[in-house]
C-alpha cells in the first residue's frame, strides 16, 4: 500500500492513510445560488465528501463565498485560464484550488496563486488532463501518452517544490484507461503526494461506469489512490453510488451490507430476483455503519451451501424449499412460500447484535 503525505481539504484528510474519499463536481451554473446549493445538498445526501465547482468568472466567485456559508462539505474551486480567479477563490474560502497547468499561465501567475494559497493554508490540486498537455510535450512523445502526462505534472510540481509549497494533490487523467493507469503508476512510484483518481470524460451510463471501474479499481487494488471521482455524463449524483461500489469491492470501505447472489441458471427453482428485492428493501432501514452484514442469496444446492456458509446469513434454494444458514450453521429448512418472510425475520433479529460481533467473528476482532 502506497503511503502518501496527508493533505487536509476542509474537514477531510486526503492521503496519509486516511480512507479514500469520494468527490464529485456540480454541473449547475455556479452563479445560480439556489440551483447549485440544491445540487450540493443532493450530492452530500448521496455520500459525496468533497464537492468541486467550476469558477469561470467573478460572479461565480461571489456565489462560491455564499455557498461556503450554507454547506458543511469541503468545496473545491476549479480554475482554468484566469489565475486571478484562483486568488479570489482562496479569499472566498475555498478549501482547495484545482488548477490545470496547461492553461493557467506561466510561472509568474502560478507564483501568485501559490503565494496566496500558502498565506491561507489552502491546498492545490495540480490536475493534468490529456487535452491540456503542452504542445512541445505532445510532440516529444508523439501524442498523448502516459509519459506525456507525467512530464506535464512533474514540470509543474518542480516549480511548486521550488516555492516550498507541499500541500499538493496530483491527478493525471485521460479518457484512455491504459494510459491513465500507467501514468498514475509512474507518478505513484516517484513522488509522495496524494493522488486524485479518475478517468476523465468516461462517458455515459454503462460505458462510463465500466471505464471508471476498470481504471480506478485497478489502481486501488495496487494501493494507489487517496481520493476519487467517477466522471459520468449527466446528473453528478449518479456518480456517488458507483464510487461507493468501487471502494467497497476493492475492500477499502464499507457502505452497505454485502449481498452475494448467484447469477442463476436452469438449476434455479426459486424466484431469486424477488428474494433479492426483499433483502435490499429490508436493509434500507439499517444504520449501515453499525450493521455490516454479509448476506448470501443462492439459487440452488450446487454452490449455494458453501457460499452461504461464508456469510452472516444466507439461503440456498432447492426444489420447493430453501435452507437458511446463519453464520455457517443450518438453522431452518422452509418451504418457498414462507422463505421471504422467514429470512426477513432472521435478518432483523440479527440487527441489534450484528455490528461489532459480526465484524469480530468474520475479520478476527478488528
Amino acid at each position: 500500500m502506497r503511503q502518501s503525505l496527508a493533505v487536509k481539504v476542509g474537514s477531510v484528510v486526503i492521503g496519509g492513510g486516511a480512507p479514500v474519499s469520494i468527490q464529485s463536481m456540480t454541473n449547475t451554473d455556479t452563479a445560480d445560488l439556489t440551483a447549485t446549493l440544491g445540487q450540493i445538498h443532493r450530492l452530500v445526501d448521496a455520500g459525496c465528501e468533497i464537492v468541486r465547482l467550476a469558477v469561470p468568472d467573478e460572479k461565480a466567485v461571489s456565489t462560491f463565498a455564499a455557498l461556503k456559508k450554507n454547506v458543511n462539505v469541503p468545496l473545491v474551486a476549479d480554475i482554468h485560464f484566469d489565475y486571478r480567479l484562483a486568488i479570489m477563490a482562496v479569499d472566498a474560502g475555498a478549501d482547495e484550488i484545482r488548477i490545470n497547468p496547461g492553461n493557467i499561465g506561466g510561472e509568474g501567475k502560478l507564483s501568485q496563486i501559490i503565494s496566496r494559497a500558502q498565506e491561507k493554508n489552502v491546498p492545490i490540486r495540480i490536475g493534468v488532463n490529456a487535452g491540456s498537455i503542452p504542445k512541445e510535450i505532445r510532440v516529444k512523445y508523439g501524442g498523448v501518452t502516459a509519459e506525456a502526462l507525467v512530464e506535464t505534472v512533474m514540470r509543474t510540481l518542480d516549480f511548486f517544490e521550488r516555492k516550498n509549497f507541499e500541500k499538493i494533490i496530483l491527478s493525471l487523467k485521460a479518457s484512455d484507461v491504459p494510459i491513465t493507469v500507467k501514468a498514475y503508476e509512474k507518478v505513484a512510484s516517484s513522488v509522495p503526494y496524494p493522488l486524485h483518481l479518475g478517468i476523465t470524460e468516461a462517458g455515459r451510463g454503462l460505458k462510463g461506469i465500466v471505464k471508471s471501474t476498470l481504471g480506478i479499481g485497478s489502481l486501488l487494488l495496487k494501493g494507489i489512490g487517496d481520493t476519487l471521482r467517477v466522471s459520468l455524463t449527466g446528473d453528478p449524483v449518479e456518480e456517488i453510488p458507483v464510487a461507493k461500489e468501487i471502494l467497497q469491492a476493492a475492500g477499502l470501505r464499507r457502505f452497505t451490507p454485502e449481498i452475494i447472489a448467484c447469477p442463476t441458471c436452469a438449476r434455479c427453482e426459486i424466484d431469486l430476483p424477488a428474494i433479492m428485492d426483499m433483502v435490499e428493501e429490508t436493509i434500507k432501514q439499517w444504520d449501515l455503519t453499525v450493521f455490516p452484514l454479509k448476506i448470501a442469496v443462492m439459487g440452488c444446492p450446487v454452490n449455494g451451501p458453501g457460499e452461504a456458509r461464508e456469510a452472516d446469513v444466507g439461503i440456498s434454494g432447492g426444489k420447493g424449499f430453501a435452507i437458511i444458514f446463519k453464520r455457517g450453521k443450518v438453522i431452518k429448512k422452509v418451504p418457498y412460500p414462507a422463505l421471504a418472510e422467514t429470512l426477513r425475520k432472521i435478518i432483523m433479529e440479527m440487527v441489534p447484535r450484528a455490528g461489532k460481533d459480526t465484524m469480530q467473528e468474520r475479520d478476527g476482532g478488528i
